[in-house]
C-alpha cells in the first residue's frame, strides 16, 4: 500500500465502532503504539508533545499553590507496601515485583511502584519532627506500573506516565483544604485547558482510593457515552502517617501524627481529549494542547509559484514565531493528502498560501473544529491568530458541554434506569441512599458504577427516596459506564 493511501484512507466512524475509531485514530495519528511487553505502549513524538504540554500547564498550577517537584525510587520494599493493610488489599492484584537482583535472589522483594504514598510517607516520617516542619506540598512527574489484564492505549496500560503529589499537614482539616484545592486544579485544567468538562463531586466508599478517607474526582463523559474519571485527589487522613509513625511535636507539646493527602492525573488525560473532541476525520486538540496550533500548507504549481510562495511563507513564520507554535509541511506530498494528515492529526488551524494569496498579500485558514474558512490580510495575522485559537478552544468546550448536558438523565425508576444504560448513553443522575450493597447488586446489573456524588447537591438537601432501595435519598449520585 502506497503511504498516501495508508494515511488518507478512511477511518471507521465512531457511531459505527467507536472502540475501534479510537484506536485507528491513536495509531493513524502516530500518538501511541504497541509495545513488545504486553499492556504496555510507546508513546510517539506527536503524543509525547500533547503529554509536555499537558505537563506545562499543569505544572504551572501546581507551583501556584506552592507546590514543589521531587523524586522517588521505582522500587518500593515489600514491608513499606505491606505496612497499610487496606492499601496492600486494594492493590496486590495489580503489583509486579523484582526478586532477583544480577545472580542473586533479593533478601527482600521490591514492588515495582504502583503508587508512592508508602516509599513518601517512610521519607515524611525522618523529614518531620515538628509542627514548624509542616505543610510539606509535594509532587513527582513519573511511571508506575500496575498488571493490568485488559489494556488500551492511554486509558488503561501496565505502565503509565502521572503524576502524583504528596502532602503532610498538622490536621485533617488542612489536609481537606488541600485535597479539595488540587481538585480544583483538576477541574481547572480539565476545563479550561483540556477544553473537556467535568463533573466534580466525591467518591463513593467502594470506589475511593485504597487506605483513604475520603477521595475526590472529575468525571467526563466521552464521545461514546461512557465515563472516564480524569484526576482523583485522596485525604488520607491520618492512615498512612499511624502506619509510617509520621509524627510532630505541635506548639502544645504533644506529638500528634500527621494528615496526608495524595493527588494524581495520568496520560488516560490524552485518552480523554482524543474521544471528548474527535470526530470521523480524526483528532481535534484544543489549541492550549496541541503540539503545533497552526499548520501552514504551502500551495504551488511551478518553479516560479513555488520561490513565491516560499517567500511569504517564510515571511509569516517570522512573523508568527514565539506567539503561536507553527509547523510547515514542505513534503513533497499533495496539497490534498496534507489536508487530510493535518486534520487527522487535529491541529487547529490550517493555513493555506498559493499563488493567489500572494497576490492578495493574505492567508487562507481552515479550523479544524467546524472546517470554518476565512481569508485574513497577512498583517492582521499577529493579532488574528491568537484571537482565533482562544475561540476554537472555548468553542470546543462548549460543543463538549452541550454533549455533556444532552446525556446526562434523571430518573427516580430502576427500570427506566436499566433501559438508559443499556439503550442510551451518559450519565445518569438519580436520588440516592449510601447504600454499598446496593451499589454493587446495580453494578453487577447493569455495569453501571457511581462516578461522584457531585458537589452541586439541591439547596436544602435532597428529598424524596432512593431510586433502588427505596431508603430516604441522602443526596444525589451520578452512575455510568465507564473506561
Amino acid at each position: 500500500m502506497a503511504d498516501e493511501d495508508r494515511y488518507v484512507e478512511d477511518i471507521i466512524d465512531q457511531d459505527d465502532n467507536f472502540s475501534q475509531w479510537y484506536n485507528q485514530v491513536v495509531r493513524k495519528a502516530e500518538l501511541a503504539d504497541y509495545a513488545p511487553v504486553r499492556g504496555c505502549m510507546i508513546i510517539r513524538p506527536y503524543g509525547y508533545a500533547i503529554w509536555e504540554n499537558i505537563q506545562r500547564f499543569m505544572d504551572a498550577r501546581f507551583k501556584e499553590t506552592g507546590v514543589l517537584n521531587a523524586y522517588f525510587p521505582l522500587l518500593i520494599p515489600r514491608s513499606f507496601i505491606e505496612k497499610e493493610a487496606e492499601h496492600i488489599e486494594g492493590f496486590a492484584p495489580e503489583l509486579a515485583w523484582v526478586t532477583r537482583g544480577g545472580n542473586e535472589e533479593l533478601e527482600e522483594p521490591l514492588a515495582i511502584r504502583p503508587t508512592s504514598e508508602t516509599i513518601i510517607g517512610h521519607s515524611f516520617a525522618k523529614w518531620v519532627k515538628s509542627y514548624r516542619d509542616l505543610p510539606i506540598l509535594l509532587n513527582q512527574w513519573n511511571n508506575v506500573v500496575r498488571w493490568e489484564k485488559r489494556t488500551t492505549l492511554f486509558l488503561r496500560t501496565s505502565e503509565f506516565l502521572w503524576q502524583e503529589g504528596h502532602t503532610a499537614h498538622r490536621t485533617i482539616e488542612e489536609a481537606e483544604e488541600r485535597t479539595l484545592m488540587m481538585l480544583e486544579v483538576y477541574r481547572a485544567f480539565a476545563e479550561e485547558d483540556a477544553a473537556m468538562p467535568v463533573i466534580v463531586g466525591r467518591k463513593s466508599e467502594n470506589e475511593k482510593f485504597a487506605g483513604a478517607l475520603r477521595t475526590y474526582a472529575i468525571e467526563a463523559l466521552m464521545g461514546d457515552g461512557k465515563a472516564l474519571q480524569a484526576g482523583t485527589s485522596h485525604n488520607l487522613g491520618t492512615n498512612f502517617a499511624k502506619s509510617f509513625a509520621i509524627q510532630y511535636l505541635d506548639a502544645d507539646g504533644q506529638r500528634k501524627y500527621c494528615a496526608t493527602t495524595s493527588w494524581g492525573a495520568s496520560t488516560r488525560l490524552i485518552g480523554g481529549v482524543i474521544m471528548v473532541h474527535g470526530d470521523n476525520a480524526g483528532l481535534i486538540l484544543p489549541p492550549r494542547l496541541a503540539p503545533y496550533q497552526v499548520v501552514i500548507v504551502p500551495i504551488w504549481r511551478n518553479d516560479a509559484e513555488k520561490t513565491a510562495v516560499g517567500a511569504l511563507v517564510e515571511r509569516v513564520e517570522k512573523m508568527l514565531k514565539g506567539k503561536v507554535r507553527v509547523k510547515i509541511d514542505l513534503s513533497e506530498n499533495t496539497p490534498g493528502w496534507k489536508f487530510n494528515e493535518w486534520e487527522l492529526r487535529g491541529v487547529p488551524v490550517r493555513m493555506e498560501i498559493g499563488p493567489r494569496d500572494v497576490k492578495n498579500n493574505s492567508v487562507m485558514l481552515v479550523r479544524r473544529d467546524n472546517r470554518g474558512r476565512e481569508s485574513v490580510p497577512v498583517e492582521a495575522l499577529e493579532t488574528h491568530l491568537p484571537t482565533l485559537l482562544e475561540e476554537v478552544q472555548q468553542a470546543l468546550f462548549q460543543r463538549a458541554k452541550a454533549f455533556q448536558d444532552q446525556n446526562t438523565h434523571i430518573t427516580g425508576s430502576y427500570e427506566e434506569f436499566k433501559q438508559i444504560i443499556a439503550e442510551k448513553r451518559g450519565f445518569v443522575r438519580v436520588k440516592w441512599a449510601e447504600d454499598s450493597a446496593a451499589e454493587l447488586a446495580i453494578k453487577a446489573e447493569t455495569k453501571a458504577t457511581l462516578r461522584v456524588i457531585p458537589f452541586d447537591q439541591p439547596e436544602g438537601g435532597v428529598k424524596g427516596k432512593c431510586f433502588y432501595t427505596g431508603k430516604p435519598a441522602t443526596c444525589e449520585a451520578i452512575f455510568a459506564r465507564a473506561y
